[in-house]
């Protein structure tokens, strides 16, 4: 085939932007990972503290209805 510099050139660019891409594609997904893990641990606190808030006004409706 082409043996030039400027061939060896361009296939050396090239196979720098296919790694680069690569490597962008694991950051991005090891950011969304992050973001998901971040939001669970949100909710499940939330809805913990929503569920324990709850819990304790159904003991003081029951104690006010006794």
């Amino acid at each position: 085939m082409n043996d030039t510099p400027l061939h060896r050139d361009t296939e050396r660019m090239n196979r720098l932007r296919a790694q680069a891409y690569a490597e962008a594609e694991a950051l991005r997904r090891a950011a969304l990972d992050d973001v998901w893990r971040g939001a669970d641990a949100a909710l499940t606190s939330a809805a913990s503290t929503a569920l324990r808030a709850a819990r304790r006004l159904a003991q003081r409706l029951q104690r006010r209805r006794a």
